[in-house]
């Protein structure tokens, strides 16, 4: 018998276009593999089996089955987007418990190409943070139970490396999809400003979140945004083939932080890759400001202010409570926008001279797999700025970036480099991860059964 577990979405799709299998046959094998492992991995907040079988047999009477570009495909869903008759707890004991009634239109445009959904990944509380842990449970990383998987879409990396779903929806507000994703091996992209619609929170911490695909192959994350974005944008077309000017820095954005040397090996050997595929590598450092790291603070927490309003604080966590509370003098001054215009104006000077920025996507290994939540808001802002400097330049300047699998650490698990374009440049960054994916391939989830 034919598994589908450990298939790309791709090829679960064009199966059930042609009727090789049928959409509940997949949906409940992995459903089968979710009830077995996810004990250990903690990707889910809600599992929704039965819904989901009644889905997937939906899809499979549908008339336009063979048209459907993810027909059958099993996709879990980041537990801050609505799903129509499931609650959206965002991570907290602070939100309501009432079912959506209606979906997320990212939601609604992977149901209506034919996938089905189920189950809501964990998060942290209200998506702060870069580990995943809370009242909802914690998310680990398959390839290393003892770490977290990241955050804040870490449920949606564990269930994706895990091979409880094939892909997942996530969403990325400081590195929010990247980190998970550099982690636990997976592939992903923030698209820039505008390509997939947003509507996070209250106000999409001020225009920074995006939401993208989690996916193990090149292929599916281009399937997955092709599904997501608003038609079909130039952006995302494949781009012609040539050599890039790409910069490569292993330098950290933010002072006084260093990258570890698995993380800096990646970035200086996947730059090997590149020069032999032909593009003009050079060592280049962007001009990060020396006040990037006040910048990014107060963005981080201001957007965290604006949507921990309206809750009762006495029911949000320590650490939650406290960044609204750094965050709430902020509002007012990230509403301007003017640091963002200033870090734009720097880094379009920068990228005049390269098409791409190849950099480490983290600077450690994540950290441990404990209760976060019940730690000071200090200690939180240090092992998150530590351990990921590298990611949120981008969402203040609304540029694409990826995570692209790319060497090891000691133990094992995976390391990954990050890929920075200009303003429409998702398709010739989705070109050269592409080309990384077949010049040096990664092993695409994690072994968790062989233990």
């Amino acid at each position: 018998m034919t598994s589908w577990v450990g298939r790309t979405a791709a090829e679960i799709a064009t199966a059930v276009q042609e009727k090789r299998v049928t959409p509940r046959e997949v949906v409940a094998e992995h459903l089968d593999r979710i009830g077995r492992l996810d004990g250990r991995v903690g990707a889910f907040r809600v599992v929704r089996a039965q819904a989901a079988l009644a889905e997937a047999d939906e899809v499979g009477s549908r008339g336009d089955l063979a048209e459907l570009p993810l027909a059958g495909v099993p996709v879990a869903v980041k537990d801050n987007l609505a799903v129509r008759g499931e609650s959206t707890r965002v991570g907290s004991a602070a939100t309501p418990d009432t079912p959506a009634a209606e979906d997320h239109v990212t939601v609604a445009r992977l149901r209506a190409a034919g996938a089905v959904v189920v189950g809501l990944t964990n998060v942290p509380e209200l998506c702060v943070f870069g580990t995943t842990e809370g009242v909802h449970g914690n998310a680990r990383n398959p390839w290393d139970l003892s770490r977290t998987a990241g955050g804040s879409s870490g449920g949606s990396g564990a269930a994706v490396a895990a091979g409880m779903v094939p892909v997942a929806l996530g969403n990325d507000g400081m590195g929010s999809l990247r980190i998970p994703a550099a982690n636990c091996g997976l592939v992903t992209i923030k698209p820039g400003h505008g390509v997939v619609p947003a509507g996070i929170g209250d106000g999409d911490w001020f225009g920074m979140s995006e939401n993208g695909p989690l996916a193990t192959t090149v292929e599916d994350v281009r399937l997955l945004l092709s599904v997501l974005a608003d038609e079909e944008p130039e952006a995302l077309r494949p781009a012609e083939p040539g050599m890039r000017r790409i910069a490569v820095s292993v330098r950290s954005p933010l002072l006084g932080v260093t990258i570890s040397r698995p993380y800096a090996t990646a970035a200086r050997d996947a730059a090997g890759v590149l020069i032999k595929a032909g593009h003009q590598v050079r060592r280049a450092d962007p001009p990060y400001p020396a006040s990037l790291s006040t910048t990014s603070l107060m963005h981080w927490t201001a957007g965290t202010a604006v949507d921990a309003q309206g809750l009762d604080p006495r029911l949000l966590t320590r650490r939650t409570r406290v960044h609204a509370a750094v965050g709430r003098r902020f509002v007012n001054s990230v509403r301007t926008g003017d640091s963002r215009d200033r870090l734009r104006s720097r880094m379009e000077e920068f990228f005049s001279s390269y098409d791409v920025l190849l950099t480490p996507a983290l600077a450690r290994r994540s950290p441990a797999s404990v209760d976060w939540h019940e730690r000071g808001w200090l200690r939180n802002i240090l092992i998150n700025t530590n351990y990921s400097p590298l990611t949120p330049p981008w969402n203040l300047t609304g540029w694409p970036a990826m995570a692209v699998p790319f060497g090891s650490l000691p133990s094992g698990a995976p390391t990954a480099v990050q890929l920075v374009g200009r303003p429409g440049s998702e398709g010739m960054l989705l070109e050269l991860a592409g080309q990384l994916e077949k010049l040096h391939p990664w092993r695409r989830t994690a072994p968790l059964e062989e233990g």
